[in-house]
């Protein structure tokens, strides 16, 4: 019997778990992992916005899929790897897509890309320091920003 992700109770953000959605990232091995990795899917727009606002920036992917969703310009999701838990307590924008759980695949496995798209995001940003995390508070208010809405979030969160 496999057990299942049952998100916590006192999040009111939309999550997708890594049963039904994982996103298996290459993090550098010399990055330390110790908060677990959940990961935070923006557009492409919105990303190269957030690369140039924030001062500390962790590990960021890119994929070459359609972006359908609202408010995106196409191209592409930029995933951003924030500490695990970073939805607790926050709504983050429908714009953005929050996954649980990110997969950290082996660094010595390797695929051959075939046809346009890659099956994997590939990382295009690598911190020069030893964390992959983007400051999740940070994040959220700029993807609050861009997507025009007021950052909302639970004081109960943690009771």
């Amino acid at each position: 019997m496999e057990l299942q992700h049952a998100p916590e109770p006192w999040s009111r953000t939309t999550v997708t778990s890594p049963s039904e959605r994982p996103i298996r990232l290459v993090i550098p091995a010399r990055l330390r992992t110790g908060l677990g990795c959940d990961v935070v899917g923006t557009s492409r727009e919105h990303g190269e916005r957030i690369l140039d606002c924030l001062p500390r920036i962790g590990c960021v992917f890119a994929d070459d899929t359609d972006d359908t969703d609202a408010g995106s310009a196409g191209g592409g999701r930029w995933w951003w790897v924030v500490p695990a838990g970073s939805h607790i307590g926050v709504s983050w924008p429908p714009s953005v897509t929050y996954t649980v759980g990110a997969r950290r695949a082996d660094p010595s496995w390797t695929r051959a890309r075939r046809g346009r798209f890659s099956a994997k995001p590939r990382l295009i940003h690598s911190p020069s320091g030893d964390s992959p995390y983007t400051p999740p508070i940070p994040l959220y208010f700029l993807a609050c920003r861009l997507a025009g809405r007021v950052p909302s979030w639970s004081l109960a969160a943690g009771a």
